[in-house]
């Protein structure tokens, strides 16, 4: 029906419409003779990109979208005599004055940039409650409840270290959230017995694309006029990073301090399956595509490293320009000061890097002079648990009538649940479906917002996914927000969205196939193993014998296979985000891009944070910026018995949850995946006392 609706589109010429009927009866031909591939998933599953097919599930053009035109030139000119040539196409492209002109949303920087500026920013404006606002505030807090209350000229503490989710938790649940933590931020900034924040930052265990959000809301926090103190017993890059936009840095003279630098590691198991007998066998489609080196190769690759610098180039330069910036200091200072691998803690004060060495009483003290509380008197806390509990509603802060929907896709991706799933630890995409189904079906929002902080997973339930979030966009304004990552079926998730927001160091994009099997032949012979097969048909053995390498026929069948799963999804990026097939091939081809990049190359479309997501969805849905939204957290967690019962006995019998979930990773190898590849970045994925044995086997089972 869907195909249909699109053929007689009125935004549609007669010729695209041969050109797009040319194009469906192609995929029939191809639906009517699968790939053996489908037939089984008992081969190893490496990062196996997408292999479903897309144009049943195109919708007609949508009146919520003025800044993207889905255009059939996205398809390649070879699927009809007919179709345009890439000459007309090119034509199409450029202007009457021989300027490369293209729909909003393309790949053309000069576009993309201007569309960025189209939309709003999201900028915190802080204005503060008064008049008739005030008096009701004050009532609500007389008649809060009592573990709502908090005492006049109260301090917020909080304590940043760890892992930090995306994804909202009960308060059953360990752990710090970025929602939870950016609200504070927020409820402490226009709440009147909150006097400042006293923030503890410790060693992170989260990606830049998190850093930058909570980053956004200590700057906006200081809108308010109150003062927000950092205390950093132990600090790296990412610690420093948040603390530089404290208003003053305190560390004790023992302060674990190692301003050395960032690195990034690509790990090679082929020399350790060379020892045991076992051959890999990938066939890798996207030159950048690198998790099939992590088992073929012994050194990285040149396009790996290409990748790979350029990541590390982005985020390090963005660490300079930003802590200069914060600390009044030249790009080059900064950095030479990082090149003397210093670790003194006097030289960071010397250098005006942090205001002073005090220990943690010390640094309270110094708050009680500053509250003008008498030396032996307490000064009145209240922590980061506690302060959750605070409704906005008690701060005026509950929004308008408008509503808009915020779901959150948060981990790695699975279709249904398994049985060692953990409470929350990734996407279940039958789960994420009815919350999706649920906001369509509703008259209560006016547009819904797509958090994502995802490496991708199952492609099966990605493409599920994203026919949800389309039909979805179909009815109302819908816009993409990344986290950390959105890469592979994360970024496959994102394209159904009317808009895509990405932090600047959103690691995103990854559109590439690699797949293959193992040869077992050599291990099989030095244990003393056998197996025989008999079957029928040509390719009947084509995964199931894996004591034996592929056949000349069989590796030609497997490439064309993996090369037309490259190409349904290099094809349906392409013409979700408005570009000709060649351009996307620049973009794709497997590579890993930071936001910022990401942004003008035409894979994201702003470059911002949830508060600008949330503003552009006010726009796309006709809202005035200056109205308040009540914004609905769909994925709010409500605490369970089996998750209490998992916390504790966790912590009785010591089980690590990290071991938990690499033996839940090993339950998604069956079926296609399409996973982003393990880039391991030390002293950025907060792994930096990790033992590097298990950093390698998690790094490798996340490819799986």
């Amino acid at each position: 029906m869907s195909k249909l609706l699109l053929l007689h589109s009125p935004h549609l010429s007669s010729a695209q419409r041969r050109t797009f009927s040319a194009y469906l009866s192609s995929r029939a031909q191809i639906a009517t003779h699968p790939s053996p591939l489908t037939s089984s998933v008992s081969f190893l599953q490496l990062q196996c990109l997408f292999t479903v097919s897309f144009p049943s599930h195109l919708q007609p053009l949508r009146p919520f979208q003025p800044h993207r035109n889905f255009s059939l030139r996205a398809f390649d000119s070879s699927q009809s005599s007919e179709a345009k040539t890439e000459e007309e196409t090119k034509e199409e492209l450029v202007g009457k004055e021989g300027k490369e002109s293209r729909p909003e949303g393309g790949i053309y920087s000069e576009s993309v940039r201007s569309s960025d500026e189209d939309y709003p920013s999201g900028e915190f404006v802080f204005e503060p409650i008064s008049g008739w606002r005030s008096f009701l505030v004050k009532l609500k807090m007389l008649i809060a409840f009592p573990w709502e209350r908090v005492r006049k000229g109260s301090v917020l503490t909080m304590k940043l270290r760890g892992q930090i989710s995306d994804q909202l938790k009960s308060r059953f649940s360990p752990g710090l959230t970025v929602p939870q933590i950016c609200e504070n931020f927020v409820k402490a900034a226009y709440d009147p017995r909150i006097s400042g924040i006293y923030l503890h930052i410790d060693i992170l265990n989260c990606g830049w694309g998190k850093v930058e959000e909570i980053r956004r809301h200590i700057l906006d926090f200081k809108k308010s006029g109150k003062f927000i103190v950092a205390y950093v017993p132990s600090c790296q890059e990412k610690e420093y990073y948040l603390a530089c936009a404290c208003e003053e840095i305190y560390s004790p003279p023992s302060a674990y301090i190692s301003l050395f630098g960032l690195t990034v590691q690509a790990s090679f198991l082929r020399g350790v399956f060379d020892k045991v007998g076992i051959e890999p066998q990938v066939e890798r489609i996207g030159k950048y595509k690198s998790a099939g080196d992590q088992l073929s190769r012994r050194t990285m690759s040149e396009e790996n490293c290409e990748m790979l610098t350029a990541l590390l180039d982005n985020i390090y330069e963005n660490w300079l320009d930003k802590v200069s910036s914060a600390k009044g200091k030249k790009r080059e200072d900064i950095e030479n000061f990082i090149n003397e691998g210093v670790y003194q803690i006097d030289r960071l004060k010397e250098e005006g890097l942090i205001t002073n060495i005090n220990y943690d009483d010390e640094v309270i003290s110094m708050l009680r002079e500053k509250l003008g509380i008498e030396k032996e008197k307490s000064i009145p806390m209240v922590d980061y648990r506690k302060y959750s509990r605070v409704k906005k509603w008690t701060l005026g802060l509950s929004g308008g009538k408008d509503q808009i929907a915020i779901i959150r896709a948060s981990g790695s991706i699975s279709r249904v649940k398994g049985p060692l799933s953990l409470p929350g630890s990734g996407i279940i995409g039958e789960q994420l479906i009815e919350k999706i189904r649920s906001v369509r079906e509703s008259k209560r929002y006016k547009a819904a917002i797509i958090r994502i902080d995802s490496p991708g997973g199952d492609a099966l339930a990605s493409d599920l996914m994203w026919r949800e979030i389309k039909l979805l966009a179909s009815s109302k304004p819908v816009i993409a927000s990344m986290s950390d990552v959105a890469a592979s079926g994360g970024y496959y998730m994102a394209m159904a969205a009317g808009a895509i927001v990405a932090e600047n160091l959103t690691l995103t994009g990854s559109i590439g196939v690699v797949t293959g099997k193992f040869n077992l032949g050599n291990l099989y012979e030095k244990i003393g193993f056998n197996k025989e097969i008999i079957s029928r048909g040509k390719y009947a053995e084509l995964l199931a014998a894996e004591q034996r390498p592929f056949r000349p026929d069989e590796a030609e069948l497997f490439t064309k296979s993996a090369q037309n799963a490259y190409k349904q999804f290099r094809d349906k990026a392409a013409f979700s985000r408005s570009m000709t097939v060649d351009k996307m091939e620049e973009v794709a081809q497997g590579r890993v891009w930071t936001g910022k990049d990401a942004a003008s190359h035409g894979l994201v479309d702003a470059v911002g944070g949830l508060s600008r997501a949330i503003a552009i969805a006010k726009q796309k849905a006709n809202i005035p910026q200056d109205r308040q939204v009540k914004v609905v957290e769909l994925s709010r967690p409500s605490p369970s018995l089996p998750e209490l019962l998992s916390g504790i006995g966790s912590t009785l019998v010591g089980v690590d949850r990290t071991l938990k979930g690499l033996m839940q990773e090993l339950t998604f190898s069956d079926g296609v995946q399409a996973r982003m590849d393990g880039i391991m970045f030390q002293n950025l994925e907060g792994y930096p006392y990790a033992n590097p044995i298990f950093i390698l086997i998690k790094d490798y089972l996340s490819s799986l």
